[in-house]
């Protein structure tokens, strides 16, 4: 964008555009007039900006300058409203649709990778100055999650969801210069292995339009990271309410496997998420999931007092009348309440956690439960083992050329001499993707079979997904 680099333009007229926009505030307030709905409040701080541009234009003209072309005003405008109520320099980059990730290392250092040929590239400076990269960070901490998140030395670390469904994370002091990185949410809406319809409209003549599949909506077997035997059990395994984790290390698609399996969820059902940071975004498709709570960590205060943490958050669900429980990343201190929620009702819930392959869930576990609530290792397998009912491994699969895949699915069949244990019931295949193993059964098959699939019949007939999805890309 041409006046982008205008940093120095852009944040004066901001200031100008914000002063009168208190001093409205503020004269609306003393008249008794209620509070601008946010929507108002944009439309009025646009028109601001064009007056506070058309007087630097004019100011322009008496100093003797030559104007530039009309259309760069429009910019300047837009430059303007995206610093107040957007992501300033950055929205270029989240409204294209083909950036899958944005890593910035001071305000002038960006990489910024694509999902097509391009891969990761440099991009252009996001900010002036470093300082004015903490002040973009502040302001989005300020608006764009259900609770202010503050982003201050005093607190320096800040995560939170952005309008369009992006990750940031952010954290300063702890390293030379601010450090940003923005994961993209290019699947606003994900599926197993079938989207539905796009409801039906009316059209101006009063015709409805037959229904049709929106362009943002795709499916994990077109995407070729499950086969559609996997995709059919995944389905059985959500509709028959097991308790499934996703593992995988960070960006290997555990939110986005996460999303296709909670669409498998009937409409009828009330659903509960607790996150650090909202990512989700159930309660943005009221067609698919009408009954969601959406539940976010409060953080304390720089003193130490008030927030609400993970834990207690999962603890109060319990009085919230969930049919499933959803907690978007187990991080540690939540894992206890997590399982005893589990454990005491709450089938079908579903959960990711970082982890190096699929055993390694187990230990994790275990070990947050020691670290944050002083079970024993025996005692945490325990409950792992009665709670738990699968654990779905995903990552990028250097055989498919880094799609990511899912690579395995445990079974968890209890708890014997201290530990969990398990069966691998679909293991990584020829093409890196997990594939059924036959020769090792399902202990649930009977409540799968009940849910829709058929372990015998798919294996008489074998792998039924596309031909095209073994191919790399």
């Amino acid at each position: 964008m041409s006046v982008g680099a205008d940093y120095g333009l852009v944040r004066a007229l901001q200031g100008r555009v914000a002063d009168r926009m208190t001093a409205t505030k503020q004269a609306r307030d003393r008249d008794g007039q209620s509070p601008l709905t946010a929507a108002d409040e944009r439309q009025l701080a646009l028109s601001f900006a064009r007056e506070a541009v058309a007087r630097h234009r004019q100011g322009e003209i008496a100093a003797g300058l030559e104007l530039p072309d009309p259309a760069l005003d429009v910019e300047l405008v837009e430059a303007i409203d995206a610093a107040m109520f957007g992501a300033g320099a950055l929205q270029d980059l989240l409204d294209d649709p083909d950036v899958e990730n944005i890593d910035i290392n001071g305000c002038d250092e960006v990489w910024v990778t694509y999902a097509d040929d391009r891969g990761k590239v440099r991009g252009r400076s996001v900010a002036a100055t470093d300082e004015d990269l903490v002040d973009l960070v502040r302001t989005l901490g300020s608006y764009a999650g259900i609770n202010a998140r503050p982003f201050t030395p005093a607190t320096p670390e800040l995560d939170l969801r952005l309008p369009d469904g992006s990750r940031l994370s952010a954290i300063m002091g702890a390293c030379e210069r601010p450090a940003v990185s923005i994961r993209r949410n290019r699947f606003p809406q994900m599926f197993l292995d079938d989207a539905p319809p796009v409801p039906l409209h009316a059209n101006g003549s009063g015709a409805r339009r037959p229904d049709r599949r929106s362009q943002d909506q795709a499916t994990l077997v077109e995407l070729g990271s499950v086969d559609a035997q996997l995709a059919a059990f995944l389905r059985a395994a959500v509709l028959a309410r097991c308790n499934l984790v996703i593992a995988g290390a960070t960006d290997a698609g555990k939110t986005t496997l996460l999303r296709a399996l909670v669409n498998c969820i009937p409409p009828t059902e009330r659903l509960i998420t607790v996150e650090r940071a909202l990512e989700l975004g159930l309660r943005r498709h009221p067609d698919l999931h009408p009954d969601v709570v959406e539940m976010e960590e409060v953080l304390a205060s720089a003193e130490g007092g008030g927030g609400v943490s993970i834990g207690a958050l999962v603890r109060r669900t319990r009085r919230q009348n969930p049919s499933r429980v959803i907690v978007g990343e187990v991080l540690g201190p939540e894992v206890v309440e997590m399982l005893s929620a589990m454990s005491q009702g709450n089938d079908g819930s579903l959960s990711t956690i970082h982890a190096r392959d699929a055993a390694d869930v187990f230990h994790r576990l275990a070990t947050y439960a020691a670290q944050h609530e002083g079970l024993t290792f025996e005692v945490s397998h325990a409950l792992i083992g009665s709670t738990i009912d699968y654990v779905v491994f995903v990552r990028k699969n250097p055989r498919l050329a880094g799609r990511r895949s899912v690579m395995e699915v445990l079974e968890v069949t209890g708890a014997a001499d201290g530990r969990v244990t398990r069966s691998q019931i679909f293991t990584e295949g020829g093409d890196g993707r997990a594939a059924r193993d036959g020769e090792v059964a399902i202990m649930r098959w009977r409540a799968l079979a009940e849910a829709g699939y058929d372990d015998t019949a798919w294996a008489s007939v074998g792998d039924m997904s596309p031909s095209w999805a073994a191919g790399g890309g």
